[in-house]
């Protein structure tokens, strides 16, 4: 089995979609916790806010498979668009940061609506970049971006602990 840190993020219908895919995830493994959504301005455009979280997947799906098999196919059935810009409005977006607790990207350690929700689930995890706590990271990141917690957006599934 493994442990995987996945960000979820969605600006359109977030209500619906990030709740919709953490329950989607359920089906993949064991939920054992999921952050707060928080609302955080768009980055890399003017679209509308998003909602954003994290949710620890324990799951028997390996590293390889993880975005063929379980990613790619909820962002399908969440009707996902993709399109040559990154950076456009989406129903839900997935992303393994921490696999076995392996650091999957640099870009996320910067990305405070990364970093926030998985300082609540995470609190003990060190920043790969900064090698600070990322607790600390948190605070830091939350002093120069806007994000405000949205409690009750997400339900935990499988007996999840919820910080909603």
């Amino acid at each position: 089995m493994h442990q995987v840190y996945l960000s979820l993020g969605s600006n359109i219908q977030p209500e619906v979609n990030l709740p919709r895919a953490i329950e989607l995830l359920c089906e993949y493994g064991e939920i054992l916790q999921v952050s707060s959504a928080w609302e955080s301005a768009a980055v890399g455009s003017d679209g509308p806010n998003f909602l954003n979280a994290c949710a620890l997947l324990v799951t028997p799906t390996t590293e390889i498979e993880l975005k063929e098999k379980v990613i790619h196919p909820i962002e399908t059935k969440l009707e996902r668009k993709r399109s040559a810009d990154k950076n456009a409005p989406r129903s839900i977006d997935i992303d393994a940061i921490l696999f076995d607790d392996r650091p999957l990207n640099d870009k996320f350690w910067k990305q405070a609506f990364v970093v926030v929700p998985l300082a609540e689930i995470h609190p003990e995890f060190q920043n790969p970049l900064t090698r600070e706590n990322i607790m600390e990271t948190a605070a830091r990141l939350r002093q120069t971006v806007w994000m405000e917690a949205r409690p009750g957006v997400i339900a935990p599934c499988n007996g999840a602990r919820s910080k909603s």
